[in-house]
């Protein structure tokens, strides 16, 4: 059936409001372009670090190549040169991150020469493109590389799996360049306890390894990271540590209440100590999602079929970043929107002064949200918080002077 033709007076109202509403349409297009032509123009200006990247585990998949631009909807990595470039990504702590295995000599052993092996290959990295990346070993370091037109890389370890039960291994890590170690991780291992270990306590805390390495941590300039720590570890840390503390990349638990968040009274003990929230952009970790028992089920298959791929040679590991890939494109991973990200900073802000605030997106270890699921993507953010009100002294200070802050006084601290 053809449609009925409106009475003249409905047409006329109708063309009247069309009208209106194109003509409100582009006012608030126009605003909105003028709105994210300045956050671009802003974000530019500032110096942006983001202060946790799993991309060093990427560097293990034979071919991997950091220097190319990649497709992340067709090999789901979110971080490469061109890809920081584009985003105004000035400084990237590179995490290498080790997977939990047996407590022993032998899986000790392991995690370290994995470890050690995408830190050198970071090294490598820089000593290869000399004038596109460098690598800084002290907060003064990362402006002025920046300000000559490079990138800066920091090193971090993330789990303390890597260091066994040796704290003078803490030492040796630092001798490679690494500037913070996440003490664990999913689970709870030798230094302490973590927050997600469905077995649920061991040490009560830090154990007395744990301790040790912190002091080593401290002695050597390193900083000490809380992310994935278990509460009762959490509180021990900021009992023995002598410099302030970060948490790499934790969210807010008021905002969020998940074990992997901090709650209000750790947040300001935190930043009592003169340490900083990093916020991450980890999606389960910002906001709920419906269950997923397929998606549930395929990566309980998939870490059952590749477990200890990460320590088992280049085939193995090349076997597993094709599963994986095949995987999250059959079953991508929920993404809270990016004002769920933005609420986190807005309340550790309100309750601790944006002095002790950043950002790390966590991504290639899993992160990234809604508009904001590769590094490219990192002005969305900084629009997203000039609408809400922020300053450019408080960008400045939230994209990377609290945190180069912090690791200058983690130096500072070190003694010979």
């Amino acid at each position: 059936m053809p449609p009925v033709p409106l009475p003249l007076r409905t047409r006329r109202l109708t063309c009247l409001h069309t009208a209106a509403a194109a003509l409100a349409l582009l006012f608030v297009t126009g605003a909105q372009a003028a709105t994210d032509t300045e956050a671009r123009a802003l974000h530019e200006r500032l110096l942006v670090l983001d202060s946790h990247v799993d991309t060093p585990l990427r560097m293990l998949e034979p071919g991997f190549d950091f220097t190319a631009r990649h497709d992340h909807h067709a090999d789901v990595s979110q971080v490469d040169l061109p890809r920081a470039v584009e985003g105004g990504a000035d400084a990237l702590f590179m995490a290498a991150f080790v997977s939990q295995d047996e407590r022993s000599p032998q899986g000790y052993a392991a995690a370290r020469g994995t470890a050690t092996q995408m830190l050198r290959s970071v090294h490598e990295l820089a000593r290869h493109h000399p004038h596109r990346l460098a690598i800084a070993t002290r907060a003064a370091e990362v402006p002025l590389i920046v300000e000559g037109g490079r990138r800066a890389l920091v090193l971090a370890i993330e789990n303390g799996y890597a260091l066994g039960a040796e704290p003078a291994a803490v030492q040796a890590f630092h001798d490679l360049g690494v500037r913070y170690l996440t003490l664990t991780h999913f689970t709870n291992n030798a230094l302490g306890d973590s927050s997600t270990d469905p077995s649920g306590p061991e040490h009560g805390g830090l154990s007395d390894t744990g301790r040790a390495v912190v002091r080593a941590m401290n002695r050597s300039g390193m900083m000490v990271d809380v992310s994935h720590a278990a509460d009762s570890t959490f509180w021990d840390v900021l009992a023995v540590s002598e410099a302030p503390v970060i948490a790499s990349h934790s969210g807010a638990h008021a905002a969020f209440a998940h074990p992997r968040n901090l709650r209000d009274e750790m947040i300001i003990a935190l930043a009592h100590g003169g340490g900083v929230v990093q916020v991450n952009g980890y999606s389960t970790y910002l906001a709920a999602f419906d269950p997923d028992p397929a998606r549930d089920a395929a990566f309980g298959s998939l870490r059952g079929e590749h477990a200890g791929w990460m320590y088992r040679g280049a085939e193995a590991r090349r076997a597993f970043f094709t599963s994986l890939r095949r995987l999250v494109q059959q079953h991508p991973p929920p993404r809270a929107p990016l004002g769920a990200l933005a609420d986190h900073i807005d309340h550790v802000v309100r309750l601790v002064g944006i002095e002790h605030v950043g950002v790390s997106m966590d991504f290639d270890g899993g992160g990234g949200v809604d508009g904001l699921d590769e590094i490219s993507a990192l002005p969305a953010l900084t629009a997203e918080l000039l609408r809400r009100g922020y300053s450019e002294r408080d960008l400045a200070a939230l994209w990377s002077g609290n945190l180069l802050r912090v690791m200058a006084q983690a130096e500072g601290r070190a003694t010979p």
